[in-house]
C-alpha cells in the first residue's frame, strides 16, 4: 500500500551538495511527520531528520547546520538538501516517518563522500 521511492543519491567531494527525493505513494504526506534515515557500511540504520505536519524540523547533531528537510505536499514528496558534505556522511539514504516503525521500507538511494 505505502511506497517509498528514494532517489538523487550520487558520488561529491567533501564540502559538496546534494539534494535527495522521497516520491511517495499510498499515503497524503500532509497527514504524517515525516523524516529521513542513513545506513552507512557495518552500522546501524540512524535517523538524521524530521519534517512534522506543522513543518517543524529536527536533526541529528551531526547535520544541523548543513541539511534541510522539507516537503512538498502537493507532490506527496519529501526532499533531504544536504550542504557542506563531510567523509562520514556516505550512506544510504532512506525516508520514512521518523521512528521508521510503521511502514516498509523503500531501496534507499547511494550517497558516497570522496576526496
Amino acid at each position: 500500500q505505502v511506497q517509498f521511492v528514494e532517489s538523487g543519491g550520487g558520488l561529491v567531494q567533501p564540502g559538496g551538495s546534494l539534494t535527495l527525493s522521497c516520491a511517495t505513494s499510498g499515503i497524503i504526506v500532509s497527514d504524517y511527520n515525516m523524516g529521513w534515515h542513513r545506513q552507512a557500511p557495518g552500522k546501524k540504520r540512524e535517523w538524521v531528520a524530521t519534517i512534522t505536519r506543522d513543518n517543524g524540523t529536527n536533526y541529528t547533531d551531526s547535520v544541523k547546520g548543513r541539511f534541510i528537510i522539507s516537503r512538498d505536499n502537493a507532490k506527496n514528496t519529501v526532499y533531504l538538501q544536504m550542504n557542506s558534505l563531510k567523509l562520514e556522511d556516505t550512506a544510504v539514504y532512506f525516508c520514512n516517518e521518523p521512528l521508521g516503525l510503521a511502514f516498509t521500507w523503500g531501496q534507499g538511494t547511494q550517497v558516497t563522500v570522496s576526496s
